[in-house]
């Protein structure tokens, strides 16, 4: 009898995904995002947009320290390597340049829907080798937004309810030099 042969290697499926955003500052809303994205790929690039018209509240160092600590252990649990990066042009191109199969977006609504259709319809026709994925925002989250937060942390309000307890003490701190 014969002894079968192990098996051959098989290349290795490239599943990175880009989910962009400004993530000024990272929301409930965002993690609920990766967290249910974190089990489809290997790897998010959680891409950062910087555009030179606008004044953030957080640094882009301070914003991947933020997104680092507060994906570390659901990222692990999972098997998937969320990383960041920043990009200023096309999110596509931005894919391209990651390597990204798949561009990551989170629907609240209807409205979120309609515009995301279309982006999607133009990336497509940009770059047929990256295809939206539409992750469903979970009822608890589907009111955060990041521009929200920032209104209410910069009038005193808690925020905890919407970002995670790390965002909410540098939300705290950032405000408090303000003040």
């Amino acid at each position: 009898m014969r002894r079968n042969s192990p098996p051959a290697k098989v290349a290795a499926m490239n599943r990175t995904a880009l989910y962009t955003g400004s993530f000024d500052p990272i929301t409930n809303g965002h993690l609920d995002v990766l967290k249910a994205a974190a089990p489809l790929f290997d790897r998010i690039i959680v891409g950062i947009g910087v555009h030179p018209g606008k004044t953030p509240l957080f640094s882009v160092e301070e914003k991947t320290a933020l997104i680092a600590a507060t994906t570390a252990d659901f990222a692990k649990k999972a098997g998937c390597k969320i990383e960041c990066a920043t990009f200023a042009g096309l999110a596509v191109d931005a894919a391209r340049e990651q390597g990204a199969i798949a561009l990551l977006r989170g629907l609240r609504d209807g409205t979120d829907l309609d515009y995301e259709m279309q982006m999607a319809g133009m990336n497509a026709a940009m770059a047929p080798g990256v295809q939206t994925i539409f992750m469903p925002a979970s009822p608890a989250v589907r009111h955060i937004t990041a521009t929200l937060v920032r209104q209410i942390a910069s009038m005193g309000g808690n925020v905890r309810p919407f970002v995670p307890p790390e965002v909410a003490r540098a939300l705290k701190a950032k405000f408090a030099r303000k003040r």
